[in-house]
């Protein structure tokens, strides 16, 4: 099913990120995590796509497995800052021929040595050459507080415009801790006329080295309340995880509470905690139409 009909449905919806491994030691183990996600009954599962598409071909084959062997829905990563267009033409052949319908579409992170000049300097012209190379169901990534490269809030919204305008049929944000970030961006998008579906990314927070990292790629700020979890609890492992599924599990309640029908969750490959945190809403999404099982 294409994304964009299944976000048109009158119920709340949950998808979960993974991403293939590089060490092809680690690989067979990947769709062991997908069966176990598929389980939790999520509406859909995207699939990463390394830098320079050092992965793009099991990109494929994850997402072909999903769409051939799940219940859930599928979308695929695509990046584009270093990638010429026919090697962008020859993914897409890849993916239209497994059957794969739905694309995140993103610059990606600009590796070492990177120099621009390329066709593909931003998001939005890799959402061009999408929308016009087939009938696929484009996503594409937004930033509650700002894109990390842009100097204004404004100037990031504008850009986010011309994505849509470029034939986004929604959009999901990076991670955040404060809700309320989120429903000033969705009201700053709203204001400038954007009214596609835009999914808020929610991350689990399980350890204390993977704070400053996902912080610093995100552009997202530490509240205090998820300061003081980290302060506590970021050097015992185990309660540090319990901690950052449970502040996880709080986020998207108030987003389901506030109105906010569609759920994003960064699972790290980690099915079981993406599984503590469906059963964490079990009421709660039995009461909103929503097929967990």
């Amino acid at each position: 099913m294409k994304i964009r009909e299944l976000l048109r449905q009158d119920k709340v919806t949950l998808s979960c990120e993974i991403f293939p491994p590089r060490k092809m030691d680690r690989f067979k183990g990947i769709f062991d995590i997908v069966d176990s996600i598929d389980k939790l009954g999520v509406d859909f599962i995207s699939v990463t796509y390394g830098a320079g598409g050092s992965t793009s071909k099991k990109t494929v084959e994850v997402a072909s497995y999903i769409q051939q062997n799940c219940r859930a829905s599928v979308l695929a990563h695509l990046t584009c800052c270093d990638s010429t267009r026919e090697q962008v033409r020859e993914q897409l052949h890849r993916l239209r021929e497994n059957g794969i319908e739905n694309i995140l579409a993103l610059r990606g992170d600009k590796p070492e040595g990177f120099t621009e000049g390329g066709p593909y300097t931003y998001a939005v012209d890799l959402i061009r050459d999408i929308r016009a190379q087939g009938d696929f169901c484009i996503g594409g990534a937004c930033y509650p507080e700002g894109h990390v490269e842009c100097a204004h809030k404004k100037e990031d919204i504008d850009h986010l415009k011309e994505k849509v305008e470029a034939g986004c049929d929604f959009l999901t944000t990076q991670m955040f801790f404060d809700n309320n970030v989120f429903y000033n961006f969705l009201y700053r998008a709203l204001s400038a006329g954007i009214q596609v579906p835009i999914i808020p990314g929610i991350m689990p927070i399980l350890n204390s080295r993977q704070i400053k990292r996902s912080c610093e790629l995100s552009g997202a700020s530490m509240p205090a309340p998820f300061r003081a979890i980290t302060d506590k609890f970021g050097d015992d492992p185990q309660a540090m995880e319990q901690a950052g599924i449970a502040y996880a599990t709080e986020q998207i309640v108030d987003l389901i509470a506030n109105g906010i029908r569609h759920i994003h969750i960064y699972t790290m490959n980690r099915p079981q905690v993406a599984g503590k945190i469906v059963e964490n809403l079990s009421y709660i999404l039995r009461g909103q139409s929503h097929g967990v099982g």
